[in-house]
């Protein structure tokens, strides 16, 4: 057991954990002159990875959910992350839920959220993102060996309503895109209503166009674009979805966010019931997530990129999500019970996999040289 197992089984556990967020974040974000040169230093003796006309220097990043309004984008890369993305970002600021709102499961590795979109918004996280773009060398979609890359996770401000949604998605693009590496939509929350109804292709399609126009309206450069999906989808509707991302011409799947499922939870399920509605993330997810991912690979053969997220907790999870077909993982629960070194024990894991095998697996991106 390491130093950060004992404290958290027997100090973090009887902290809340939306407070316990917050101050080991405000940890990280204080130890960034130290930890980005480490990051950095990892990043580039990982192999690299094309992926959606980009270069990711190592296959593991961070989920949305994390950090929602890139307060720490570069502390966090310091930590081994070879991509952060930021958000959920809405188009105008809102407090998200009621708390408590956030739980951990401990016998279960999982937690469980119903956070509701908190952020400070679009124009406040864009302006953010402006300050530190001026004060990297690089451009977004441009990467030196060992850099960063940061994904933009976006998604339906609360009071907008449906026929206001493609509009909502359109502000955000615009002024999140040009500072971003990549786009995501996010439809798969379950903890805004009517949120998820968004995923049926009928609904998805109109908020990708608005999205995708909007972006290429204010870069330069084309800014992928992809879209995150539920666990709980149905096979078929997964398999439509895949169909759309391709006919859509979008670069990727990030698959998959929280479930509202609870049947595989061990935690009693009375006490589970006393925490109340919301997403749970971690463990639990992995069969499913794995399965979704051979599904969407099995669909859209070898080019579009697929991002595993969901049930990864050690770096045999994140291997085996890359052999099902992901071509980048994302976690956010396994870094919450793993700690500050466990993202750089899954890079290492993960690139060993990588060289391997030769080439990447799951059929997936080449190699060259969030929730």
């Amino acid at each position: 057991m390491t130093a950060y197992d004992w404290a958290f089984r027997h100090a973090a556990v009887r902290v809340d954990a939306e407070k316990a967020h917050h101050a080991g974040f405000a940890a990280i974000r204080a130890a960034r002159p130290a930890l980005e040169p480490q990051g950095r230093r990892l990043r580039r003796d990982l192999t690299p990875v094309s992926a959606m006309g980009l270069t990711f220097h190592g296959r593991l990043g961070l989920a949305a959910g994390f950090d929602k309004n890139a307060a720490g984008v570069d502390a966090l890369g310091g930590l081994g992350f070879s991509f952060v993305e930021i958000g959920t970002v809405t188009g105008r600021a809102q407090p998200g839920n009621d708390r408590p709102r956030l739980f951990r499961l401990p016998a279960d590795g999982a937690i469980l959220n119903r956070m509701g979109f908190n952020n400070e918004g679009a124009e406040a996280v864009a302006a953010r993102l402006k300050l530190r773009a001026g004060s990297h060398a690089t451009r977004p979609g441009r990467h030196r060996t060992g850099d960063l890359v940061l994904g933009v996770n976006i998604g339906k401000t609360k009071v907008v309503s449906e026929d206001q949604a493609a509009a909502d998605h359109e502000r955000s693009a615009r002024l999140l895109a040009p500072y971003a590496d990549y786009l995501v939509v996010n439809v798969s929350s379950p903890n805004t209503p009517g949120l998820r109804d968004l995923q049926a292709v009928d609904k998805l399609q109109p908020l990708l166009a608005a999205t995708r126009a909007a972006a290429d309206d204010v870069t330069s450069r084309r800014v992928p674009l992809l879209v995150k999906i539920a666990p709980d989808l149905a096979d078929d509707d997964v398999l439509a979805v895949a169909d759309l991302a391709l006919a859509e011409g979008l670069d990727g799947i990030v698959a998959t966010n929280t479930t509202i499922a609870r049947d595989t939870l061990v935690t009693p399920a009375d006490e589970v019931a006393r925490l109340g509605a919301g997403g749970v993330s971690g463990a639990p997810l992995t069969e499913r997530a794995d399965h979704v991912t051979r599904l969407l690979r099995d669909r859209v053969g070898p080019e579009l990129t697929l991002i595993g997220v969901g049930g990864i907790s050690t770096p045999e999870d994140a291997v085996r999500r890359v052999r099902a077909g992901a071509t980048l993982v994302q976690t956010y629960t396994g870094f919450v019970y793993g700690g500050p070194t466990w993202p750089a024990r899954v890079q290492r894991a993960l690139d060993q996999d990588l060289r391997g095998a030769g080439t990447p697996s799951g059929a997936a991106g080449s190699t060259s040289g969030d929730a």
